[in-house]
């Protein structure tokens, strides 16, 4: 087993990455360790010659400034000594606030399959947790490790010089008790290892306990999620106190260390003396090197358990900065403008690997299930004919095709889980499909870069997310370039005023998830698309759970914001679809019952839209 779990290669790209930005302030630091350590190295040398003084028969004068001169040393020592310290701990987390950022944003990077696999409290606790020990990593290492080493080899020149035998004996003995300590130590580092994802588990869950507290109370299920918190404790403890009893092996290790250390300055010192070798100042000398060596080392000890822990986090942060996204980046920009939308014989599922092709349908596997494009619809008898076989393979959707006109509005029904949520994530990119390609402007959305695709298409959901901050920064996501007449202008072409005219602090109004109501949540997402101008709305459920009040507002707002853009409403009330231009239905995996032109559609008696009008879409659709 290597005395390091993680390579030295992996702290050193650390440290270089995120203390070359600080160099002055590195520099500085270093400035201040190395006169800390000058100082603890002279202190010895004037007790020494104190003593030797004294015994000479010096006058009293003279050893009264040799120890005004100690005292003095002493007291800029710990000057120094705060001094480094502050500078490293100011180092560090300056340092690791820029590792948490990049950390962060590589995270919000990821595609959502990667967010999906993992709780919000695990990932928190990785960016959070992880970090905060490299905190005492980075001020640990560079302030008190580096420092102790150069303590170290300060305190064996000066002993060589004084005598090469003392030197040599003390050199053997650090180097037996570094390496004693660090053998030990290698012990624990995996159970450090397994903590951290303990307490990663535990804090996710918590996570979730909290944030489902409502529903937890109103099912009564308080009991259980009490008991699923004591069983992730009760996971943790034996791992916890495993370490803590390993990583007391080290302190054991050290207490007999440093008793080796003690007998061989006294065995030395006093021996040397005896044959007049040495003056007795000078064996005050060597046992005071010998205890000032007891520093160093068990900073060493100290650090070294502080890098089991960093062992750990780094490995777990090294882990989530080598994800990559599944989704690569593409070059191809989206046209502006209204966007046209289709589907190519899409096939897609959530599992983690490409599923295998489905089963050929009777109709052959390439064969679109959607044959009309604006204004053209499938007929009842064509839709039985050419039912589609169970596929092999369990898609979310399985050989879709469609086409949306630019500036066109799609109507987009079905049941709770036939896939129309999954064609808002495909259209938005927050997956690709395993088969089959999806186009939007024209372009294949596997080709067109990312940020592109975030510009051209909006997104609206019922679960609007509220940052706790102003009205203002939840528009604008914090962008200072945009000036408050434009989110106004926004607002008022909207038609959402006599609602913004109700804030008390216009948009300084401090809003929150709490503090918002479902309409009002609504009126900040509305304006947040209007503002990016996408040639592309998707409405997802987006006015199920409103008011008549608020949602005839909302309905005017949607007027002024689909105007001259392509829109897919997802929803189950037929109310919602009432502008749209076609309609699509769809069953389980995505199969399409129904697709053609609104109008046709509730015109003809046989369709299914028009039965559904018939008999009300919530108790057939719902």
């Amino acid at each position: 087993m290597s005395f390091l779990k993680i390579p030295w290669r992996a702290y050193w790209q650390l440290l270089r990455r995120y203390l070359r930005p600080q160099s002055g302030a590195a520099f500085f630091m270093s400035a201040l360790l190395l006169a800390s350590i000058a100082l603890q190295l002279v202190g010895p040398q004037v007790v020494r010659a104190f003593i030797d003084a004294a015994r000479a028969g010096a006058g009293e004068r003279d050893l009264i400034a040799k120890a005004l001169i100690f005292i003095g040393v002493a007291a800029l020592q710990q000057v120094m000594n705060v001094l480094a310290a502050y500078w490293g701990a100011r180092v560090a987390w300056t340092a690791t606030n820029a590792l948490r950022a990049d950390l962060t944003e590589h995270l919000v990077k990821l595609d959502l399959g990667f967010h999906k696999a993992r709780t919000p409290g695990e990932l928190i606790e990785r960016v959070d947790g992880d970090v905060n020990a490299l905190a005492e990593f980075f001020s640990s290492f560079v302030v008190q490790l580096v420092g102790s080493a150069l303590l170290l080899a300060g305190v064996l020149a000066i002993v060589f010089r004084e005598d090469v035998r003392l030197g040599l004996v003390l050199s053997g003995f650090t180097l037996l008790a570094v390496a004693v300590l660090g053998w030990v130590r290698r012990f624990a580092t995996p159970l450090w290892a397994e903590d951290r994802q303990r307490s990663a588990a535990y804090y996710g869950y918590l996570g979730e306990a909290i944030t489902a507290a409502e529903d937890l109370r109103s099912s009564g299920a308080v009991p259980y999620a009490m008991r699923r918190l004591f069983e992730h404790l009760r996971g943790w403890m034996p791992v916890r106190r495993r370490a803590e009893a390993r990583r007391s092996v080290v302190w054991m290790a050290a207490v007999a260390v440093f008793a080796c250390g003690d007998a061989i300055a006294y065995g030395l010192g006093g021996g040397l003396y005896r044959i007049k070798a040495i003056s007795l100042g000078t064996v005050y000398m060597i046992v005071a090197y010998v205890a000032l060596l007891a520093e160093p080392i068990e900073t060493i000890r100290t650090q070294m358990q502080n890098l089991q822990r960093a062992d750990a986090s780094i490995g777990r942060v090294r882990e989530l900065m080598e994800a990559r996204s599944s989704l690569e980046d593409g070059t191809e920009s989206l046209p502006s403008g209204a966007l046209p939308v289709e589907f190519r014989t899409v096939s897609f599922g959530y599992d983690d690997g490409p599923p295998e092709s489905p089963q050929a349908s009777p109709g052959g596997p390439q064969e679109p299930r959607v044959h009309g494009s604006h204004g053209s619809y499938d007929s009842r008898e064509s839709r039985e004919s050419q039912e589609p076989q169970e596929p092999q393979e369990p898609y979310e959707l399985e050989n879709l095709s469609f086409t949306l006109e630019p500036g066109c509005t799609l109507g987009l029904l079905g049941r709770t889980g036939s896939g129309k949520t999954t064609i808002a994530r495909l259209l938005f990119r927050m997956y690709d499909p395993q088969q089959g390609e999806i186009r939007l402007g024209g372009v294949n959305l596997r080709h067109a870069r990312i940020e592109s695709i975030r510009t051209r298409v909006g997104l609206v959901t019922q679960d609007v997310q509220i940052l706790e901050a102003s009205l203002r920064d939840n528009i604008t996501f914090f962008d200072p370039d945009i000036p408050d007449g434009r989110v106004i202008a926004a607002i008022e072409a909207l038609g959402l005023k006599s609602w913004f005219d109700r804030l008390p602090g216009g948009l300084d109004t401090p809003v929150s998830q709490a503090g918002l109501s479902a309409g009002e949540a609504q009126c900040v997402a509305l304006t947040r698309v209007f503002m990016r101008d996408p040639g592309l709305i998707i409405l997802d459920e987006a006015s199920s759970r409103l008011d008549p009040a608020t949602e005839a507002l909302l309905e005017r707002a949607l007027d002024k914001l689909l105007l001259g853009r392509t829109a897919i409403i997802i929803a189950h009330r037929l109310s919602t679809v009432e502008r749209a231009d076609d309609i699509l239905i769809i069953r389980e995996r995505g199969w399409v019952l129904e697709h053609g032109s609104r109008e046709k559609l509730a015109a003809d008696a046989n369709s299914t839209f028009c039965r559904l009008q018939r008999a009300g879409m919530e108790a057939m659709l719902g």
